[in-house]
C-alpha cells in the first residue's frame, strides 16, 4: 500500500490511497467465503460453493465490491498510522479507479484534531456573581414548605381564586354528549387553568350545590375544534389552611426542633446552591476565554455529526412525552430552520471544548484509573436505571465506552483548568480553592 496526506485546512485531510491488488487477495477469498455462506446452489453444500459458481450465480463485481468495501477501513487505518493523524469522526471515501486483478485507488477525507496552543492558565481571570442571600429567598423556601404541609377545610361559601372545589362536568355538542367529556367528583385549584379553558371564571363564586353552564372550544376528540356547552356542578368548597410558622411547624416539616434551626439549614442549602451555580458561571466563562484564546477551530463533519445527535436525542426525547418537533416548534414559535442554527452553535462550541480538554489532557498527561472509570460507569448506570454491567455490556456493544472513557479524562482536564485559573467575585473577593472543592461535591451530587 502507498498513501500521501494533503492538508485541506486546519481541521482536515485527504488521504490519497494506493493498493496493488495482490493485497486485496485476502479480503476477496474472505468475500467468497462470506457470500458462499449465503448461497444455496444444488449440489453443494453452504460454504463449499466453488469461487467460478459464485461468479456465475452472484457476479464477480458483487464480490469484488463486498472485498473493497473490506479492505478500505483497514487500509485507511495502515495509513492513518503511518502518518501519524489524528483523526476525529467517519472518512468520506471515494474510489477514483479500480479494475478487476488492478491497483485499487481511493481517496478519504477525514476531520483531524487541530494543532492547539494552550494559553498560560494562570493569566486566565473570570468574574462571577457575588455570593448574596436575601432574607425573602428564605422566607420563599420557608413557604413552599408551608404549602407542602397545608390542610384543606370545607367552607359555607362562595369559591374563591386558590380554593380547591369538588366538581362534576358534562360536556355537549348541540345536545350530544361527548365521547369522554363527563368526569364526577373531580378535585380542582380555582385559577390554576388546569382544566378546560373558561372553567376558572365560571367557577368563582359559585357554591356548593350550585351549577352553571359555560361555553368553551373542544381541543381532542371527535368534536376538536367545536364550541361545547358545559354543565358544571359544585359539590364542596375548600379552602387551604397554611400551618402556623412556629416551632411546632418545624418539628412537622423537618429533623429540626426550631423555626431558627430550619431557616438556618435553609440558609445553608441556599448558599450551597448559589456556590454551585457560581462554579458552574466560572466554568463556563473560563471556557468560553480559553476556547477564544487558543482560537480553537471546530472540525465541520464532527460538528454535523454532533448536529445530527442532538436533534435525534431531541426526537427521542419529544416522543417519550408523546409530542413531535411539530407540536415543539410551534409551542416555541421557532421554524426548523431556526432550531438548526441553535442546535449548530452549540455543538459547534461543544466541539470546541472537547477538543480544548483533549489537547490540556495530552499536555498534561491526564490518566484514567479502572477506579475512575468504573464510578462514571455506576453513575450513569444508576441515571439510565440499569444494573451497571447490564450498562457498561451496552455500551462496548455500541462502540460507546471509550466516549465515556473521553468524557472522564476531559472532566478531569476541567478540574485541572479550575485549581488553575483565578476567579473572583463581582466585589473583589477571590473565590477560593476549598470553597470550589466544596461546591464540586454539590455539583456532582447534583448531577448524579
Amino acid at each position: 500500500m502507498k498513501s500521501t496526506v494533503e492538508t485541506l485546512s486546519p481541521t482536515r485531510v485527504r488521504l490519497t490511497i494506493e493498493v496493488p491488488f495482490v493485497e486485496l487477495e485476502p479480503s476477496l477469498k474472505k468475500a467468497y467465503r462470506e457470500i458462499g455462506q449465503q448461497v444455496t446452489v444444488p449440489g453443494f453444500r453452504k460454504g463449499k460453493v466453488p469461487s467460478a459458481v459464485i461468479d456465475q450465480r452472484v457476479g464477480r463485481g458483487a464480490v469484488l465490491n463486498e472485498a473493497v468495501q473490506d479492505a478500505i477501513p483497514e487500509n485507511i487505518l495502515a495509513a492513518v498510522r503511518e502518518h501519524d493523524v489524528k483523526t476525529l469522526g467517519r472518512p468520506e471515501v471515494e474510489i477514483t479507479e479500480f479494475n478487476d486483478r488492478d491497483t485499487l485507488k481511493f481517496t478519504a477525507e477525514v476531520d483531524v484534531r487541530p494543532e492547539i496552543t494552550i494559553p498560560d492558565l494562570s493569566t486566565i481571570e473570570v468574574t462571577v456573581d457575588e455570593l448574596q442571600i436575601d432574607e425573602s429567598e428564605i422566607d420563599q423556601q420557608v413557604e413552599s414548605l408551608r404549602e407542602r404541609f397545608a390542610t384543606l377545610k370545607t367552607v359555607e361559601r362562595a369559591a374563591q381564586e386558590g380554593d380547591y372545589v369538588q366538581l362534576d362536568l358534562a360536556a355537549t355538542v348541540n345536545g350530544e354528549d361527548v365521547p369522554g367529556g363527563s368526569a364526577s367528583n373531580i378535585s380542582h385549584e380555582v385559577g390554576s387553568k388546569q382544566l378546560l379553558p373558561g372553567l376558572d371564571e365560571v367557577l368563582v363564586g359559585m357554591s356548593a350545590d350550585e351549577s352553571k353552564t359555560f361555553v368553551t372550544q373542544l381541543v381532542g376528540g371527535d368534536f376538536a375544534g367545536q364550541d361545547a356547552d358545559v354543565a358544571v356542578t359544585v359539590r364542596t368548597v375548600k379552602e387551604k389552611e397554611l400551618p402556623a410558622l412556629d416551632d411546632e411547624f418545624a418539628g412537622l416539616a423537618s429533623e429540626f426542633d426550631t423555626l431558627e434551626e430550619l431557616r438556618a439549614d435553609l440558609r445553608e442549602r441556599v448558599t450551597k446552591g448559589k456556590r454551585v451555580e457560581q462554579i458552574y458561571a466560572a466554568r463556563d466563562k473560563a471556557l468560553e476565554q480559553l476556547v477564544a484564546a487558543a482560537e480553537v477551530p471546530a472540525p465541520e463533519g464532527v460538528v454535523a455529526d454532533e448536529v445530527e445527535h442532538r436533534k435525534q436525542a431531541m426526537v427521542d426525547q419529544l416522543e417519550r412525552i408523546g409530542a413531535s418537533m411539530e407540536d415543539y416548534l410551534s409551542a416555541e414559535e421557532k421554524t426548523e430552520e431556526q432550531i438548526d442554527t441553535e442546535l449548530r452553535e452549540a455543538a459547534t462550541e461543544g466541539v470546541r471544548i472537547q477538543l480544548l480538554l483533549d489537547t490540556l489532557a495530552d499536555a498534561e498527561e491526564i490518566q484514567v484509573s479502572d477506579d475512575e472509570f468504573g464510578h462514571e460507569i455506576v453513575h450513569r448506570a444508576q441515571r439510565a436505571g440499569m444494573a451497571p454491567q447490564q450498562y457498561y455490556d451496552q455500551l462496548v456493544r455500541s462502540g460507546a465506552a471509550g466516549a465515556v472513557f473521553g468524557d472522564v479524562r476531559r472532566g478531569k482536564a476541567l478540574a485541572s483548568v479550575m485549581e488553575k485559573i483565578k476567579i473572583t467575585d463581582a466585589a473583589g473577593n477571590q473565590v477560593t480553592l476549598d470553597e470550589l472543592r466544596a461546591a464540586a461535591g454539590e455539583e456532582h451530587d447534583h448531577e448524579h
